[in-house]
């Protein structure tokens, strides 16, 4: 006589398919967003030091000074990623291998969700040499 098989109601894999989608589905979207974050990061830290570099570059032009390069850091900010990165830049002389220099300091908030950030948590710095009269 042939035994039956009882089986078990959980034993069963039918039903399955979906959960598995769900849970590998959002393990998926939160590595992605990941990457996502990562490179709006990177882009928002390229901008602001391209943007230090260009106005310390436009403040050591003969005949500006570091009030211009300010302002062009600024504008290059507000018009690449927007104000609110461009709030707190500043410029002073240095000297770079005995020579004087421009730098421009640009703090601004690094994106934690999106490009909303927290603080003033990037700094980056941007130096020329100034122009001297008869190079």
């Amino acid at each position: 006589m042939r035994r039956a098989r009882m089986r078990s109601p959980l034993a069963s894999e039918e039903g399955s398919a979906p959960a598995e989608f769900v849970l590998v589905g959002a393990l998926l979207l939160v590595l992605v967003l990941g990457v996502v974050q990562l490179g709006l990061d990177l882009l928002v830290r390229n901008t602001v030091l391209d943007a230090a570099s260009e106005g310390a570059r436009w403040a050591s032009l003969a005949g500006n000074d570091l009030a211009d390069g300010v302002g062009r850091t600024r504008e290059l900010i507000d018009v690449s990623i927007g104000p609110a990165y461009a709030q707190d830049v500043t410029a002073r002389r240095s000297e770079i291998l005995g020579r004087p220099a421009a730098v421009v300091t640009v703090r601004a908030p690094l994106p934690v969700v999106g490009l909303l950030g927290l603080g003033r948590d990037l700094e980056v710095s941007g130096h020329a040499v100034l122009e001297a009269d008869g190079w």
